[in-house]
């Protein structure tokens, strides 16, 4: 079997990278762009400073801001019909996953109209034609939609959240600046910052990575392990450092797959809305724990490179614990909770019925039954 490589054709990183929109927009032809960014990021003027760099340009754009922090199939339908009217050829997606992850259904949706009903693109959609070209500008340092093939929306009807894996929705281009992050207050910070370690730990311990993507992975997890603490205190080292961690994470999980850390926090946003990087974060160290029998030496290169010391004279068991416990630290000192207040009892079924059928749970390096779901989410009560 052939292992897959899919990454952006282009990617700009570092501060004042925003500048190359406009060039890479005037090479490739483009007329007016679709401005997907969320209504905080417009009120707050990080949108202005993309939107100053098409102004100055001369480029013309429409502002689409119809977008929820966990995006639903209306916030989706409804950017269709407005991309339309806008007579766009082209999008700018400026934001978090959220904004990431509506730009890219929009963008699927009108090369593929079949597809107008939203939930038809769930799991591997068998579309056929490339979305609209996106420019992704992320202005958080976890998700790395930028770079992926990846994107999630909420079904509210039927109280879940439902996973997207589609070549044809990567971002052609990924512009990947500092300065968009600067803004970000230290929860989101520290949960984004958390949703990009989970993405590195469960990609690499995945049933699909191989030694191009451990790579990825394995550096990711050693620089925002070093990172986060100083970007959630807003050092501008931190925040560089996270920008470029989050960035490599994607590449490698984009290709390998995930694991039920994820479908497990994707359910707990459907039903109780909490924040993604919080569930990923919570979850992620009693999913490793969990996870640990199946993963080889693996949790080994992990406390590595997380900076736990006297590693090599540890036993299996010891580095093992070493690796979550140094998880579970990073988690507690940048500010995220152990136990999910809102978690109830009577929600277990249909919890670990729901993450039992998430798209990621397949790639969890341990099988995991519905039972053995309920018992890991009762470990947040």
């Amino acid at each position: 079997m052939a292992n897959r490589i899919m990454l952006n054709q282009t990617s700009y990183h570092g501060t004042g990278a925003i500048q190359e929109i406009a060039t890479e927009a005037k090479a490739r032809g483009f007329k007016k762009a679709f401005v997907c960014s969320d209504p905080d990021l417009i009120k707050f003027e990080v949108t202005t400073k993309v939107t100053k760099v098409l102004d100055d340009a001369g480029l013309a754009y429409a502002i689409y801001s119809d977008i929820k922090a966990n995006p639903t199939i209306q916030n989706v339908q409804h950017g269709v019909e407005e991309f339309k009217k806008s007579e766009a050829d082209y999008i700018v997606a400026i934001g978090g996953g959220s904004s990431m992850d509506t730009a890219k259904a929009i963008g699927i949706i009108i090369a593929n109209p079949e597809f107008e009903d939203v939930r038809s693109l769930e799991g591997v959609a068998p579309t056929t034609q490339p979305c609209v070209p996106i420019i992704a500008v992320p202005t958080t340092a976890g998700t790395a939609a930028e770079v992926t093939i990846n994107y999630v929306i909420t079904d509210v009807e039927k109280k879940r959240k439902f996973v997207c894996v589609d070549p044809h929705d990567m971002p052609i281009i990924a512009v990947v600046d500092p300065d968009m992050m600067s803004s970000m207050p230290k929860g989101l910070t520290a949960s984004t910052g958390m949703d990009a370690l989970t993405h590195a730990i469960e990609g690499y311990t995945t049933k699909g990575a191989w030694e191009m993507t451990d790579m990825f992975h394995l550096k990711a997890i050693e620089i925002i392990s070093k990172s986060l603490r100083g970007a959630v205190s807003n050092e501008k080292e931190g925040r560089e450092g996270m920008a470029l961690g989050q960035y490599i994470a994607g590449m490698g999980f984009s290709n390998v797959g995930l694991g039920i850390a994820h479908s497990m926090a994707h359910t707990l946003g459907a039903v109780y809305d909490t924040p993604h990087g919080v569930a990923c974060a919570m979850m992620l160290p009693i999913v490793m724990e969990y996870n640990a029998e199946c993963t080889g030496e693996k949790y080994k290169e992990i406390a590595k490179a997380m900076g736990v010391k006297g590693v090599e004279d540890m036993s299996v068991e010891e580095y093992r614990k070493a690796a979550v416990d140094a998880v579970r630290q990073l988690s507690v000192d940048v500010g995220i909770p152990t136990k999910l207040e809102a978690l109830k009892e009577e929600d277990l079924q249909f919890l670990a019925e729901s993450a039992h059928a998430d798209a990621c749970a397949p790639g969890n390096p341990k099988d995991a039954s519905v039972e053995d779901l309920k018992e890991l989410f009762r470990k947040l009560m």
